[in-house]
Formats: structure tokens, C-alpha cells, sequence
């Protein structure tokens, strides 16, 4: 499929675009543990909370959400403060275009620059595709979760893998949050670099 690719910061209006992309994989796969996906409303929320300390990403095609990607709190305690985790769907109509990839890569580097240090991912089990995707992005397995999620009339695990994203130094500031850096020169700059890349592969 070819056409014009955007990645930008999701807006309001993306929500119920993104909760389109999200519901099939909630109602069809363990790759939400989630049994009914969330109204519309509370998927404003979800937005409203995440965009308020982390990047939320959403890839377009000739004004088409194909995709999104963002960062989400890890733990609450003030010591996980560095800490994300990372979220990535594609539309299956979307598929092998490289979106997720691009998307990913884009919101690692955002996190970096807004100083977050470490970047967590869970993933249900089976997904073997999942798996080899944060592998090849330099993520590592620090752990299984057994028999964690019941869906599907099965019991599933929960494969954990974590990504440094800088040195571990210490006196680290606390992260900035988005608001804080989306206007900054580097920010910009990454988004852009990623649009070229995006619309360079097609």
C-alpha cells in the first residue's frame, strides 16, 4: 500500500481511530489481557493520562490512523520514576509496512531525550512475532510471569523484557514530562527524521 505516512502526537480526535485499532486484539487475542475493550470514554482517559508524562504516537496514512505507539508508568513508587513501559498496534490492514518499527524506534528516542532510563515490555505468550521484534531492537528477557493471565479458556504467560536507554549515572534528574520537551529542537527533530525515514522505505 502506498501513500503519504505521517507520525505525529495523538490528539483527542485520534481516540476513537486508535480504539478501532485496539479492540480487534482485545476481543480476537491474548495480546491484550483485557477481556472487553474500553468505551470511548475511557479511552479519552487512558489518552488524557498517558500523554500527561509520556510521548503517544500515532502513525497516519493519507489521513488514515494505521498505527500508534506510546509509553505508560511502569510502577508508582517515586524510585520507578525512570522507568516506562512501551506500547505498540498496528491495523491489520497495516501490516509488514514497517509502521511498528518506525513507530517504536521514534518513541524510544523520546523517552531518551526526556530522560527516561529504562524501558520495560510485557508480552502474552505464545507471540513469537512480538518477541523477535523487541529482540531485534535491543530489548533482552529478564523474566517470565507463569500461568499469569487466564483468556480464552487458557492460562497464559507473560514474557518481560527491559531496554536501557542511557548509562545508569547517578544524581539522574527526574524525567521532563512530554509537554515539558515537544517543543524542544531534539524532540522536533526526531519526529521529522522519523517521517523522512517512514516515507523514504515506501
Amino acid at each position: 500500500m502506498s501513500g503519504r505516512y505521517n507520525i505525529r502526537l495523538i490528539d483527542i480526535i485520534d481516540a476513537e481511530a486508535t480504539l478501532a485499532i485496539y479492540r480487534p486484539y482485545v476481543e480476537n487475542t491474548i495480546i491484550s489481557f483485557e477481556y472487553e475493550a474500553p468505551t470511548l470514554e475511557e479511552w479519552h482517559q487512558r489518552i488524557a493520562a498517558n500523554t500527561a508524562g509520556y510521548p503517544w504516537l500515532v502513525c497516519e496514512v493519507d489521513g488514515v490512523i494505521a498505527g500508534y505507539a506510546y509509553g505508560s508508568t511502569h510502577r508508582y513508587r517515586t524510585a520507578y520514576s525512570w522507568s516506562v513501559e512501551s506500547t505498540v498496534y498496528v491495523s491489520e490492514q497495516f501490516h509488514r509496512q514497517g509502521i511498528a518499527r518506525v513507530l517504536y524506534e521514534t518513541l524510544l528516542a523520546l523517552l531518551r531525550i526526556q530522560g527516561y532510563m529504562n524501558v520495560y515490555a510485557g508480552i502474552g505468550m505464545p507471540n513469537v512475532k512480538s518477541e523477535s521484534f523487541h529482540r531485534a531492537l535491543g530489548f533482552y528477557d529478564i523474566g517470565t510471569f507463569k500461568k499469569i493471565g487466564y483468556k480464552f479458556g487458557a492460562w497464559h504467560d507473560t514474557l518481560w523484557l527491559q531496554l536501557h536507554l542511557a548509562e545508569h549515572t547517578d544524581n539522574q534528574p527526574f524525567p521532563k514530562k512530554t509537554a515539558e520537551v515537544a517543543q524542544s529542537t531534539k524532540f522536533i527533530e526526531v519526529i521529522e527524521n522519523a517521517n523522512r525515514k517512514i516515507n523514504q522505505v515506501r
